[in-house]
């Protein structure tokens, strides 16, 4: 592991000189090049003197005798950490974000459709939509709305999600009634999963309807079926075509491998599930860091999406450790925060609909 106070001024400059220019052109950067285009003030002596100290301490690799060096994994990893500028998305880039997060306004789903595309796009790596496993899934708010004597809408806010189910019974639903149920579930059915509908749960609430305790139970029915009809969680790629473009995955066995964990997607998803719950901060895996190992020649970038102070997703991309990480990471960081600008939306107008 790197100590970043074993690093002088110059070593740290030269360091992000060579990482910078080995992500703009994928090859070894030698001191000569350093001399002519990074604009150095040190001799060619001085520098090669430095990339050799840089080596020995880890943060450089030689891959032939003779050549250049290129970043290695701690190097990389010091890079993100200490050394990596600010990117500043164009405002066509910016332009680009926004336009195309709003046309999808509807249901998470479909936003994080639209951000993976996005995404993928603007950095030209293979994107990824984390839905993570859900520990509890529970509803938020309940409403009803009598359609006719017999029927009677139950709606429920889920997450970001908003899902209906029609309550039908062979006994009248007055209106007094639909506004009396309401009140009850909102009261005793809130932030409960449907294992923690109990008998005395149950029994209590009938208490509470009194000459309408005939309700109760299709809409716990109703109410059960909503909650485990969700999934445990899923993976959406865009642009895995992408990866061909980098010669890092010109090994067909290597490629293979990785295209076998994007089908089978649950060994991924159940570390990302775990790691999306863990910080909402954007979260950067550089090669053997990544605890998947065929990931091991790759960088993992992600940042969950949080909404109520619970993480109902994340965005993330990946590619080559050669990356450009100041722009990848920018771009996630943006579009992560227009999900959950656009979501925390959709619940105001949500809730200003409900009351």
């Amino acid at each position: 592991m790197y100590r970043g106070d074993e690093l002088s001024a110059r070593k740290k400059l030269i360091l992000k000189a060579i990482i910078d220019a080995h992500i703009e052109n994928g090859e070894p950067v030698g001191s000569k090049y350093l001399t002519q285009n990074k604009q150095i003030s040190c001799s060619s002596a001085t520098i090669r003197n430095e990339m050799a100290e840089l080596e020995s301490m880890g943060y450089l690799e030689q891959p032939h005798t003779s050549a250049g060096r290129i970043p290695s994994e701690i190097g990389y990893r010091f890079y993100v950490d200490s050394l990596i500028d600010r990117y500043n998305l164009t405002q066509s880039e910016i332009a680009e974000l926004q336009s195309g997060l709003r046309q999808k306004q509807a249901e998470l789903d479909a936003i994080m459709q639209t951000a993976v595309s996005l995404v993928a796009k603007l950095t030209n790596y293979t994107a990824l939509a984390i839905k993570p496993k859900m520990v509890r899934i529970t509803v938020a708010r309940y409403e009803l709305m009598r359609l006719d004597d017999y029927t009677a809408m139950l709606i429920m806010l889920v997450g970001s999600m908003v899902k209906t189910k029609y309550i039908r019974s062979n006994r009248p639903i007055p209106a007094e009634a639909t506004v009396l149920l309401a009140e009850v579930l909102n009261r005793k059915a809130t932030g409960i999963t449907d294992s923690e509908f109990t008998m005395p749960l149950i029994m209590e609430m009938e208490r509470m309807m009194g000459a309408y305790e005939y309700l109760v139970t299709p809409v716990v029915k109703a109410v059960c079926e909503t909650i485990s009809a969700f999934d445990g969680g899923d993976i959406r790629f865009e642009g895995i075509n992408k990866l061909l473009a980098y010669p890092e995955f010109y090994d067909m066995d290597r490629l293979r491998d990785m295209l076998a964990l994007f089908e089978k997607k649950d060994t991924l998803l159940e570390v990302l599930s775990g790691e999306a719950r863990a910080d909402d901060r954007v979260q950067v895996y550089i090669g053997r860091e990544n605890l998947v190992k065929v990931m091991d020649n790759s960088t993992l970038v992600f940042k969950a999406i949080v909404e109520n102070g619970k993480t109902v997703g994340a965005i993330g991309i990946i590619g080559p450790t050669r990356m450009n990480y100041r722009k990848v990471i920018a771009t996630i960081d943006s579009v992560t925060r227009g999900v959950t600008d656009l979501l925390a939306d959709g619940n105001k107008r949500h809730g200003e609909e409900y009351k």
